[in-house]
């Protein structure tokens, strides 16, 4: 296999869509980072690859200039990193066992690259470029099927939201004692009979799209996601961090849903919670970027998506001379938006008390590629399936001023749409109306 991958740009628009639903019936390894339904932004990645470790030797400290009009992304590595790989490397205890444990990455072989503000797309491939064009040009005219309507399915919780207001309880006894001033307090739901994930995305991306979703299915596991948040970004030497916190529903008529997005942007709590995350994340990348270099792009700014509005802020440096992979993710993994802070102490606690492992919720997924660019999104809003079992994660950020309600309305929120997507309603304890 080439180390480099051979690319064309296509005279025509391509369907990422129609492109991933034949190729996963060919290979068991499979991606499509997806830019959403309906997508007017960004770029969608389809293609295939061979299994390979993670690639934490490519260099970042890279000044590549790229053509606004070419891929980002043109040959690399397509996977995930989970949470306990990234907290066990700080040095926090973690859970060794459970569904959904450990990385994966592909080495990709097969690509396609569309840019969705003009439908622009690219082949690539390690070898007979010819042989995957016609792949294309014979997809690209499928039309794709209606998406399925799912089986009713059930779902388990780990926690009792009366289990979880306890454990936010105790979070804010940490907090009164000075161990940590804020921790991100995790759960998780469970369903069994799950038969097509696949299917399930299709309905999930329909639901929920999102600018960085995706599915990869990488050895006889499949990850689904509607992520909203970018959790590393790198091209040109520069690196990135987009961190989440502050969430609020979307509303039931417009003036409703505005009122909602207006509060979350001036509410106490979501800023305190939110600047603390960026404070951590500032910390993080001054390990791996050159000094005087971090900036916080944007604070506090409210973005939309199709089930909630988040509050977002972006953190910048120039990635020192050396920076690679492996040192990003030793400064920055697991996300601080999805520990607390301080990182090690909090990481420590939320062991203690979420009673079992986050697996690849709160980890990261997408692209590294061989010019030191990569693009990762969070673990959230997503789908762990392995067998017909599929887990999904949900959690929310503990402050001194959280309100047990709110938060457990938060998880029940954030939950919905995956839980949704698989068939299954939230559980009854968690979808009162009282609580919701």
């Amino acid at each position: 296999m080439r180390e480099r991958l051979t690319g064309r740009l296509l005279g025509r628009a391509v369907d990422p869509e129609a492109v991933f639903l034949a190729l996963e019936e060919r290979h068991a390894d499979v991606f499509w980072l997806d830019a959403g339904a309906a997508a007017a932004a960004g770029w969608s990645y389809v293609g295939t690859g061979e299994r390979a470790p993670f690639p934490g030797e490519v260099r970042l400290d890279v000044a590549r200039t790229r053509r606004a009009e070419e891929p980002p992304f043109h040959g690399g590595w397509v996977g995930w990193y989970d949470y306990e790989s990234g907290a066990k490397a700080a040095g926090a205890p973690v859970a060794e066992s459970g569904g959904g444990a450990g990385e994966a990455w592909l080495r990709v072989t097969r690509l396609l690259a569309v840019r969705h503000d003009d439908g622009a797309a690219w082949a690539f491939a390690d070898e007979d470029l010819d042989e995957w064009v016609a792949f294309l040009d014979t997809t690209s005219t499928s039309e794709v099927g209606p998406v399925s309507r799912p089986h009713e399915r059930l779902a388990s919780a780990r926690h009792t939201p009366e289990e979880y207001t306890s454990l936010i309880e105790r979070c804010r006894e940490l907090i009164r004692a000075g161990i940590a001033y804020q921790l991100c307090l995790t759960t998780r739901f469970t369903v069994t009979g799950v038969d097509d994930a696949v299917d399930v995305y299709r309905r999930l991306r329909t639901a929920t799209p999102a600018h960085h979703g995706g599915i990869l299915r990488i050895d006889g596991r499949a990850l689904l996601s509607a992520s909203p948040e970018q959790f590393l970004q790198a091209e040109g030497g520069v690196i990135r961090t987009r961190p989440i916190k502050g969430t609020r529903p979307r509303g039931v008529d417009p003036e409703a849903d505005a009122a909602l997005a207006a509060d979350l942007a001036v509410d106490e709590k979501e800023r305190a919670e939110n600047v603390m995350i960026v404070d951590l994340m500032r910390n993080d990348l001054s390990r791996v970027c050159v000094p005087g270099t971090i900036r916080v792009e944007a604070l506090w700014k409210v973005e939309t998506y199709p089930a909630v509005h988040q509050l977002v802020s972006t953190v910048s440096g120039t990635a020192a001379h050396g920076v690679d992979v492996a040192a990003l993710f030793a400064a920055a993994a697991p996300a601080g938006s999805m520990t607390g802070a301080p990182k090690l102490s909090a990481m420590t606690r939320l062991h203690e008390l979420e009673g079992g492992p986050r697996g690849v919720y709160a980890g990261c997924f997408g692209f590294v590629g061989h010019d030191g660019a990569l693009d990762l999104a969070m673990v959230i809003r997503s789908i762990l399936v392995e067998g017909d079992q599929a887990i999904v994660g949900a959690g929310g950020g503990i402050t001194w001023r959280s309100v047990a309600a709110s938060e457990v309305a938060e998880v029940a929120t954030k939950a919905r749409a995956p839980l949704a997507a698989l068939g299954a309603d939230t559980p009854v304890a968690w979808a009162s109306d009282i609580l919701n």
